[in-house]
């Protein structure tokens, strides 16, 4: 396969993921300019280190640095790190020298299944939330009915964070379902 297709296939894909995926549903810019510095930049390198001995190993070697340098910057949620991995692996595969499909195969796969994997619809009823709670809980069970009473859902899962016994206040980690009829669909905000 000629390399400047699998570049053009890796900056159409990229692009799909970023720009018809990532920022219609979460709309954070500074991420979009991230995803695509990293995939173009890891393709150049990639594409640049396909032609030499070293190129697989060092490759590799460069994702994991680029992921610890990317990961210990700035804080980012679950679903960040997804797409941050998605577009380091998008580059890689776009940088490769090969005479198969496969690469371009394993990048529709990567965007369809980032598709997918965070739709909107898919577990929309679960959330999760850092809640500080104006009285210290000691006991679970108390803590799980008072959380379930003020989401008016069903607890899964609380995670105390901190118990403060002296200014009365409990910071927990909450897992929780809304009812069916709770659930309303994201609105688009206005720009």
């Amino acid at each position: 396969m000629p390399d400047l297709l699998l570049h053009a296939a890796d900056l159409v894909a990229i692009s799909l993921l970023t720009f018809g995926v990532y920022f219609p549903r979460h709309r954070r810019r500074d991420l979009v300019v991230a995803f695509l510095g990293v995939n173009v930049g890891v393709l150049a390198v990639s594409a640049a280190l396909s032609d030499s001995s070293v190129g697989a190993g060092l490759g590799l070697g460069l994702f994991g640095v680029l992921s610890i340098i990317r990961l210990r910057s700035s804080e980012l949620d679950q679903h960040e790190i997804a797409y941050y991995f998605c577009a380091l692996s998008l580059g890689l595969l776009g940088g490769l020298s090969t005479t198969s499909a496969t690469p371009l195969a394993l990048m529709g796969v990567i965007v369809a299944a980032m598709w997918v994997a965070g739709h909107p619809r898919l577990y929309r009823r679960y959330r999760q939330q850092l809640m500080v709670l104006d009285s210290a809980f000691t006991d679970e069970l108390t803590l799980v009915a008072h959380l379930e009473r003020t989401l008016g859902a069903r607890v899964h899962r609380a995670s105390v964070q901190r118990v403060d016994l002296v200014n009365d206040t409990t910071t927990v980690d909450v897992r929780f379902e809304l009812p069916k009829v709770q659930v309303r669909e994201p609105q688009a905000v206005a720009a």
